[in-house]
Parts: structure tokens; sequence; C-alpha cells
């Protein structure tokens, strides 16, 4: 887990004004200063040790955790936490039913797989050099969106979220089909809404990094665990 200090020199325990602020932020509160909330970092470690206790024991499991962010602190962050840990990602935008339309965008999943193999197959070079290239920018355009779940043949067990308040069209579908969810929640976010919220500030990419790296080590560290039992 990180410290109280690297969390606090992260910036993580800044908050949003006052008035942009949700009223049930409150609960993570430790003081005001400017019409500014500052975050309690004992509370956010608090929902931290949460938020692996509960991942550790899912992945253990074998359940699926699909990782959200994106906005542009936290996409490369939430990418790599992803592709180190073998899940599922979205960092471009959220398609409204990616969760509560899954069978739509399976479809889509199915375009993508079958464009990509009809570009690595041999056969692609006898294509007209305009049909060839618009192949390549539908599969380029659906790249985009769904690289990071291209894999993805069932619905995620969990939902993990940068910014709950930007991510809130996911939020809600995950909420619809009681897919649990783990977010970091800035004071402008509705923390009631979260299964596990963990108070931080989601503007800052020095605190999104340090949370997302830390859950890595914790749950790869359970990885090694688990292989060493074998």
């Amino acid at each position: 887990m990180p410290t109280l200090t690297e969390l606090l020199e992260a910036g993580a325990h800044f908050g949003h004004k006052k008035e942009k602020s949700f009223p049930r932020a409150k609960q993570f509160i430790y003081t005001i200063r400017d019409s500014v909330y500052v975050i309690n970092l004992e509370k956010t470690l608090e929902q931290l040790e949460k938020a692996v206790t509960y991942l550790k024991k899912e992945i253990s499991a074998g359940k699926t955790v699909l990782f959200l962010g994106t906005k542009s602190q936290a996409k490369e962050i939430v990418k790599n936490t992803a592709l180190n840990l073998h899940m599922p990602y979205m960092v471009e935008r959220w398609p409204g039913g990616t969760l509560t339309n899954f069978e739509t965008i399976r479809k889509s999943l199915k375009t993508l797989n079958n464009l990509e193999e009809q570009i690595k197959s041999p056969e692609f070079t006898k294509f007209t050099k305009k049909e060839r290239k618009r192949i390549e920018e539908k599969a380029g355009k659906l790249n985009l969106v769904f690289e990071g779940i291209k894999d993805l043949n069932n619905l995620p067990d969990v939902l993990f979220v940068v910014d709950t308040a930007k991510e809130l069209v996911a939020v809600k579908e995950a909420r619809k089909i009681n897919i649990p969810i783990i977010g970091i929640c800035d004071t402008n976010a509705n923390p009631d809404i979260i299964d596990i919220p963990i108070p931080a500030n989601d503007d800052s990419k020095n605190t999104i990094k340090i949370i997302l790296e830390k859950i890595e080590e914790s749950l790869e560290e359970k990885k090694e665990i688990k292989k060493e039992k074998k």
C-alpha cells in the first residue's frame, strides 16, 4: 500500500470546490481550505485496502475485471495496468450499451476480429487498393474503441473505474445489471453508487498512477504466491 506521505506528495488530497462537490462525498472529507475540499487520505488508504482485498479474491476465483479510464491523465496508466494483469480495458470512449447491450457489442468485436484476420490473410493483397484502404480504415476505427476488449467473450465480473463522475454512463450500466464497481471518486462524484469508492483526486495523473501501481503490485504478488503453491 502507498504511504500517507506518498499520497500527499501525489496530490491525492485535493478535491473540488465546495459548490462543485457531491454532498455525500463529505464522509471522505478531512477539511475545507479556500472553499476547496481536502480529502481524508486515511480514508483513501482504508478504501484502497478494501478494493485490493476484493480484487484479490475475485481474480483468484478466475473473475474478469474491466478497467475503464478515458480521461487523458488516465488512459496510458489504465491500459498498462490492465495489460500487466491480463485484463480487458477501455480507454478511448465508452459506447453506450457496452454492458447493457453486450450482444450488439459482441457483434462489433466479431466484425473487428474478422477484418483483422482478413488483413493478415495472403488473399488481402489481391484486393484493390481502394478496397484494402476501406477495410483497414473500418478495422482501425473499431480497434480504436474496442482494442482492449477484443477477447472479452462475456460480460466482466467487476468494473474498475477512474473518475466515476466522468464515466457515469458506464457506472449506471454496471449498476443496472449488478456488476460490482470499484472506482476512484473525487469529491464531485456520488460515492454511494460505487460498491468500493476510493476517495482521491482523479484529476491528478500522479494520484491515478500511484493507486493503480499499488493495486497492480498487490495483485501480481497474489499471483506469484498462487504460482508457488502449485
